[in-house]
């Protein structure tokens, strides 16, 4: 019911069209002959309806306004409305303003147009299906919550009747209930935001990848100064980008992390003078490193960038000056909130500021949370320095009394030292002998990455098929001989790319893959891919070669500890 599109035309011509261009999108498309089934289709469930302008003439008002006034709060049903520009009367207007979420496409309109009105409004329905299912879960959650609310209030009862001089007890029982709905409502906000953040951070990146690579294709094929100069000013401007998303994905756990056998100790040192370049002359660095090695699997740019947020937020906390205290140690603990028992690495950073009021503590962790002036400061900081430490497998806490200074914990699971070195990475003239006639696979739903991508593996020699999502890859596999290589996106609707390279090895063998992403269930595409290649977009060209030739090198190895 949720992928199929109602068409109602009284012109057969437009009724076979707008069939054919839903068919084509993979979508189930539903002719109605009347106005009445169109209403039956509409309450049984549809992503959308097409309509033509004759259509809006014969709309029934008040079944139709009823059932557009008894949407409920999640629905906005989208409409894409096939109209001439003599069908633009005052009569059809206001037909229009009560249909509400409508998409008006000129009559007559090519294909494409019309593909991309209906896919727009096939995708808007889609994600108000996926709110409609967070609210379902929010309610089972509210719904679960006032359960054991109600259970809890009832032992209370019985207790308090029994001993009726426990109060002791009772009091604990009170408390515990207050700190559990704490805890879940905080839950509940921090996953709501991370959707919407992750979800936001996903769609940009893809704007900056298609950026990053253009502009990566125009410095390639001009060697003028002048644009060599614009295009780096233009690729510097991208990486703050990526940056920003960076830190949105990291926040909302969705981050694509590239996580890495790491000498903690190794990375703490190596950023002893950007600490002090970050606070300042007025504030005097201190690292006092465990004398025992600290490795830790985890992303060491997001444990740097971690560094110089908590430095730069003690530096405001100093201004008077002070002492910044960076120290690395192992930690022995038993299993607590949500973590297992084991050794970790601890990295504290701890300063001699003004500290923290204990009435906003608990929220320094939270997204947009900032004590700074408008405009000072996205608060986003210390809310990526939490979303990092998790998702390595770790935690993050602060420890803060007013007056007397900060410190702020980040805990990562331990590891045994490397038994060697990581292999040094292959000479650039294994590129173009490795790529050069090769054909490879694009499967990427969003059409301009997936042209940019293509023009790339073009620039390296290959022969390039491209496939708009996991459903067409697959009938490409069937249709051509088995491609020497596939760069697949993930996040993909219909078929995740980790579930579409499942398939395409099922049905032509062990393909070399590269999975391009910038949003990614790393898990999953870990029991996937194994240690093959990642992508993280943005990236650029010569991060695709790279990729390139690990897949296609004869030796089959990607380099240890390695992730592009």
């Amino acid at each position: 019911m949720e992928r199929r599109v109602l068409i109602h035309a009284p012109v057969p011509a437009d009724a076979e069209a707008l069939a054919r261009v839903t068919r084509g999108l993979g979508l189930n498309a539903v002719a109605c002959a009347s106005m009445a089934g169109l209403m039956t289709h509409l309450q049984e469930g549809a992503a959308a309806a097409l309509l033509t302008g004759p259509s809006l003439a014969l709309l029934p008002d008040a079944s139709l306004d009823a059932w557009l006034s008894t949407q409920p709060a999640w629905s906005d049903f989208p409409f894409v409305v096939l109209m001439s520009q003599q069908g633009h009367t005052p009569e059809a207007m206001a037909r229009l303003r009560e249909l509400g979420n409508v998409v008006v496409v000129d009559h007559p309109a090519c294909d494409e147009t019309l593909a991309r009105a209906v896919h727009a409004a096939v995708r808007q329905r889609h994600r108000q299906y996926t709110m409609r299912q967070q609210i379902d879960q929010l309610e089972a959650a509210r719904a679960e919550v006032q359960r054991l609310n109600a259970g809890l209030e009832t032992r209370i009862a019985e207790r308090t009747r029994e001993l009726a001089g426990a109060n002791d007890r009772l009091t604990a029982e009170i408390g515990e209930r207050e700190r559990a709905q704490a805890a879940l409502l905080h839950a509940q906000k921090m996953e709501a935001v991370g959707r919407l953040t992750g979800g936001i951070a996903h769609d940009f990146n893809n704007l900056l990848h298609v950026v990053q690579m253009n502009l990566d294709l125009l410095g390639r094929l001009s060697k003028e100064a002048k644009v060599q100069e614009i295009s780096g000013r233009a690729r510097g401007a991208v990486a703050k980008g990526a940056r920003l998303t960076g830190q949105l994905l990291s926040f909302s756990r969705k981050q694509s992390l590239l996580p890495r056998l790491s000498d903690v100790n190794a990375l703490v040192e190596g950023m002893r003078e950007l600490i002090a370049v970050s606070v300042g002359s007025g504030v005097r660095v201190e690292l006092a490193l465990d004398p025992s090695p600290c490795w830790a699997v985890l992303d060491a740019s997001q444990l740097e960038m971690a560094l110089i947020n908590l430095a730069v937020n003690a530096r405001e906390a100093m201004a008077a000056g002070g002492v910044l205290t960076v120290r690395t140690e192992h930690v022995e603990r038993e299993a607590a909130g949500g973590l297992p028992a084991g050794d970790f690495v601890a990295v504290r950073v701890q300063d001699t500021g003004t500290g923290i009021p204990a009435g906003v503590l608990g929220q320094v962790f939270d997204p947009f949370f900032t004590t700074k002036p408008l405009g000072s400061g996205s608060g986003l900081g210390l809310s990526q320095v939490y979303g990092f430490a998790r998702q390595s497998g770790g935690e993050a806490t602060i420890d803060s009394e007013e007056g007397h200074g900060t410190r702020v914990n980040l805990l990562f699971p331990a590891v045994a030292a490397p038994a060697a070195d990581a292999a040094p990475p292959p000479p650039e003239a294994e590129v173009q002998a490795l790529a050069s006639g090769r054909s490879v696979l694009v499967v990427e739903d969003d059409a301009e990455v997936r042209r940019v991508i293509a023009d790339s593996l073009a620039l390296l020699g290959c022969r390039v098929t491209q496939a708009e999502d996991g459903r067409q890859g697959l009938e490409v596999l069937g249709a051509q001989p088995r491609p020497d290589l596939m760069v697949v996106d993930y996040a993909m609707p219909g078929m995740t790319g980790a579930e579409f390279i499942v398939h395409a090895r099922n049905r032509v063998g062990a393909v070399p893959v590269v999975l391009a992403t910038g949003y990614a269930d790393m898990a999953q595409v870990g029991r996937v891919l194994g240690t093959q290649s990642i992508l993280i977009k943005p990236f650029e060209i010569s991060a695709l070669a790279a990729c390139v030739v690990q897949a296609l090198a004869p030796t089959a190895g990607p380099r240890p500890g390695t992730l592009h």
